[in-house]
């Protein structure tokens, strides 16, 4: 069996990352966020728009989303900062259960300065103890991964797609986790995605969240042209939804879908290749996985896409030869090759599957190394 060298929690689960995070219950809080992840080196701050007069569906997803954060496996301990304590103690309970250090301050009452000295108190002590942690061999079966295309062209349904598609056979077969989603870019292929479904009344659910998602885009009066292909998509060759949506599907290979995730739902179970509801904008729904749990991304692009996350790690991977070449910085695997046919689809495969482990075992990405952190929360409705 693969292996790497991971983090074990408390929980049983495995991390690639060691984060501390300070995590803003709201926007008012990023400020108090900020100013500690300032004075305190090896902390990460997640500044976010959203968190006042929030209601239903959209508060819920808002509290998956910071739990889940905090709640990965690659987060050693978190800070958690609200403008008020009741809704900041929700969150704290929550990333609790995971049984990992975490705080959280209320900043009314106490104004940022105090809100600030006391954090950084403990994001001091959470960082001295996140650093005695030592990596140790973990089956690669133990990996919870997401995986989403982005900026695609031809090169991606032809290339990169498939080569993840292979190591998504790969790591489903051995008992990891992997999800997927982007539920308006499988617009056309809907009916493929359908029958892979392990049940009857899992096909079922599918095609309705597919149907309520694409019924909530038609009832705004417009329909997915001029969003769904993306310019870029069509600057690379893609002319419709529906051959996007073709090339799409290649990234989970013949996998059997095991089961249907609300955005930042968690899995319920180990192992296995799961879709969540989510939107096709790249940092969103990164975001979003990385709240379910996933650990590491695989992110094929075509003509070239610069996303990150602060806390998971995106493997960026092409195929497209000028991409390669004018945005090397960005690019963790090169898979020009296969189109050139100097090797085939399973050795492609197999450089895939060799960065997942070099990354799982500390190896950074090179949207690590530049920095890109985006941390974007979806919002469903407008506030109260």
């Amino acid at each position: 069996m693969a292996t790497f060298h991971g983090y074990r929690r408390q929980n049983g689960t495995v991390g690639i990352r060691n984060h501390v995070i300070i995590l803003p219950l709201d926007d008012l809080s990023n400020a108090a966020a900020e100013g500690v992840a300032a004075l305190i080196p090896n902390t990460l701050a997640l500044s976010h728009p959203y968190g006042r007069l929030q209601f239903g569906e959209d508060l819920e997803l808002l509290f998956r989303t910071l739990i889940g954060t905090g709640s990965n496996p690659n987060v050693a301990a978190c800070v958690v900062i609200g403008i008020e304590p009741v809704w900041t103690n929700r969150v704290v309970e929550g990333v609790a259960r995971t049984g990992k250090p975490v705080v959280g301050f209320a900043i009314e009452g106490a104004g940022d300065l105090k809100t600030i000295e006391k954090a950084a108190r403990v994001a001091r002590e959470f960082v001295q103890e996140a650093s005695e942690l030592q990596r140790e061999p973990v089956d690669l079966s133990e990996i919870t991964v997401s995986i989403k295309c982005g900026e695609s062209d031809t090169t991606s349904g032809l290339a990169s797609n498939p080569a993840v598609g292979v190591a998504v056979e790969r790591l489903v077969a051995m008992g990891a986790t992997v999800m997927f989603g982007e539920t308006s870019e499988i617009t056309g292929a809907e009916h493929i995605i359908a029958e892979r479904m392990a049940t009857p009344e899992l096909k079922e659910e599918f095609l309705r969240v597919h149907r309520e998602y694409v019924k909530f885009i038609e009832d705004q009066g417009v329909d997915l042209l001029g969003s769904q292909p993306t310019q870029g998509n069509i600057a690379g060759g893609l002319t419709t939804i529906e051959e996007k949506a073709l090339g799409n599907i290649q990234k989970i290979g013949k996998c059997r879908v095991d089961g249907i995730l609300r955005p930042a739902e968690a899995p319920p179970r180990r192992g296995g290749l799961w879709f969540m509801d989510t939107s096709s904008a790249a940092a969103e729904a990164v975001t979003l996985w990385a709240a379910a749990g996933a650990v590491v991304h695989l992110f094929p692009t075509g003509q070239g896409n610069i996303v990150g996350n602060p806390i998971v790690p995106v493997i960026k991977i092409s195929a497209n030869p000028k991409t390669v070449k004018s945005m090397a910085e960005h690019i963790d695997v090169d898979l020009s090759g296969l189109l050139r046919r100097e090797y085939d689809l399973q050795e492609a495969g197999n450089r895939l599957m060799d960065m997942i482990r070099r990354t799982a075992s500390g190896r950074l990405t090179c949207a690590e190394t530049l920095r890109h952190r985006e941390f974007v929360l979806t919002k469903l409705y407008r506030s109260a």
